[in-house]
Order: C-alpha cells, then structure tokens, then sequence
C-alpha cells in the first residue's frame, strides 16, 4: 500500500512535458546535407521516422540585425502558421509533417554524432520533393522551352495549390516559382508556405533583393496589406515565367521596377507565339485593378479549358522554322 502511494507521488511530482499536436519528436530525426541556404537558413535532407524529408532551419536572429522583441514576434507567428499548417492536406501543397522550436537541451542526430540547436532556431520538417525547385526547372529549359502541354499542366498544379490555400482562408503573400517544389513526377507543390507567410509579414525583408519583387502587385508596392488577389497577381507573372522560362524585368532596379509596375502599368512582354488563351489568364492575373482580378478557382477552370492537343502554337526555339518571338540567345 506504502509502495503504491509512493509511486502515484512520484508520478505527480514528474512535471509532463506536453507538446503541441504539431511537434515532432526529435529523437527521430536524422539531417544529413545541405540541398539549399536562404536568408534565414539552410534546407537539408534528413529522415524522419524512416521517411525521407527536408528540414529547414530557420534562424531569424542570424545576421543579428533582429532585436529580441522582433525575433520573439516571428517565433509567435510562427508558432501560428504551423498551428495551421499541418491541417492542411492537398497534392500541390507540400505535406507538413511537424516542427520544433529550439532550445539549450535540444540536440540533432546528425551522420557525424549529435549537434546541439540554439534557442532562437526553429525546426521544420517536409515531405522531400526530389525535382527540386521549380525556378531552378525553368531555367533549365530556358533555351528549348517547355511544350505547351507542360507548361499548362505546371500552371494548373499551381492554381491548384492556391485555389486550395484560399478556400482554407489562408494568403500565401509570396507566391514565386522559387518557393515552388516538383516532385519526382514532376507535379507541382507550394513549399512551406508557414515560413513563407512568416518571413514575408516582415515589410523589412520584401525588397528586392529577396527576389520577391518582380512578383509583388502594385497595391503591395503601393504599401498596401496583402490580400488573396495580390496572389492572383503574383500567380500571373509565374505563369508568364513558366510559359517564357526567364524572369521578369532582369534589367530593371527596385525603384525602376517600382515606379513602372504602378504609375505605367509595366507587365512582363508576352510572346506572339503565346496561345491567346494562356495569354488571357496572364492579363485577368495581373490587372491593375484588384476587384478585376480572377479568384483562382476561376483561373483552374481557364486553364482545364485550354485545348493543348496541338502544342498550342508553342514553337521550341530549336525548331526549323525558330521563334521569333524569343530573345536568339538564352541561357548560359
């Protein structure tokens, strides 16, 4: 009896450690390489409970120029977004499959031995998509092009995706083919789009060296708050990207960028050989006018619509007859 009373004390002296439905157990996590660094951290594969994944880790206090209250507001938004973001279940959204935030005690299981995590990083773990981002796919195809079967079938995964994002309520605000993943049979899926909406709430990190401001919408640059339609915008310069295979406005700076896209309309240039009926959902996409503007269960509807039995009119750049429509040399 003394034994049994004994035991029950103990357990109610052992504080639980609870976790949020969202935390992964880190004891089961494995990082090996490097595949990416951005501005906030570096990309690596890893295994997760015998699962091939990628694992990001952020770190929002890096380059020291955060003070303690704006690191502790991007960790509380954080905390937020993948509150969320694990609920989310669709084949162009990349799948959740947990987080953690750093602490003193938390170490990593490496191929090396174990690495201890500092307290102001965070931990993400993702499906692992094998095809890689889908900018660094278009600018590989950036001499021949993609057929226009492809290029329709990309543009639909994408409006998928984000079709599906704004029926949950949820606004990507940085809608780029960089932050766009293709996985071993070339579908299309939205990479973590938690810590894109995290990073990008921040108006001190969305300049143009982020490589986000080709596809921000003259209301954004306008200093506007981000709404659904500022994705429909950015969604239509990525469908120009994916269809040109190039980036938009290459030579043009911040402020040129700028001032063009809101006081003179400047949109990317589409090529005659463009199908008018991709060309359309280019346009509606990125209209200056926001109300005008598709909602992208609209813009899924365009694309399924387009005839792409023929090619489309897409004509690779090494065909006999060439296209002139596109700059003579591309590419490295």
């Amino acid at each position: 009896m003394e034994k049994n009373k004994s035991r029950e004390q103990e357990q109610e002296a052992t504080p639980t450690v609870t976790r949020h439905e969202w935390e992964i157990d880190p004891s089961k996590l494995i990082i090996k390489g490097v595949i990416a660094r951005g501005t906030f951290g570096t990309v690596h594969r890893g295994i997760y409970d015998g699962q091939d994944v990628a694992v990001k880790l952020l770190d929002w206090g890096e380059e020291g120029h955060r003070s303690d209250a704006e690191i502790a507001s991007l960790r509380a938004a954080f905390t937020q977004e993948v509150a969320v973001w694990h609920k989310l279940d669709h084949p162009n959204v990349t799948k959740f499959i947990g987080a953690t935030m750093g602490t003193s005690e938390l170490n990593l299981q490496t191929d090396n031995g174990h690495v201890g995590m500092p307290s102001n990083i965070c931990c993400v773990v993702v499906e692992y998509c094998p095809g890689g981002a889908l900018k660094t796919y278009l600018i590989k195809n950036r001499r021949r092009k993609l057929a226009f079967k492809v290029v329709v079938q990309l543009a639909l995964d994408l409006a998928r995706g984000m079709s599906y994002l704004h029926s949950q309520k949820i606004v990507h605000r940085d809608v780029k083919t960089e932050n766009m993943l293709l996985d071993k049979t070339r579908t299309v899926k939205i990479a973590d789009f938690g810590v894109a909406r995290v990073e990008a709430s921040n108006p001190n990190d969305m300049t143009g060296e982020t490589g986000t401001l080709g596809y921000m919408a003259p209301e954004v640059l306008n200093g506007n708050p981000y709404n659904r339609k500022c994705d429909v915008y950015s969604f239509g310069i990525c469908l120009w990207e994916i269809y040109c295979c190039d980036m938009p406005y290459p030579d043009l700076s911040f402020s040129e960028v700028t001032s063009a896209v809101v006081r003179q309309n400047l949109r990317p240039e589409i090529p005659r050989c463009c199908p008018s009926s991709l060309a359309n959902v280019m346009k509606r996409c990125w209209d200056a006018n926001p109300d005008k503007r598709p909602e992208m269960d609209e813009v899924v509807a365009m694309l399924e619509a387009i005839d792409t039995s023929k090619g489309g009119g897409m004509i690779p750049v090494d065909h006999p007859q060439g296209c002139l429509c596109f700059r003579r040399y591309r590419g490295p």
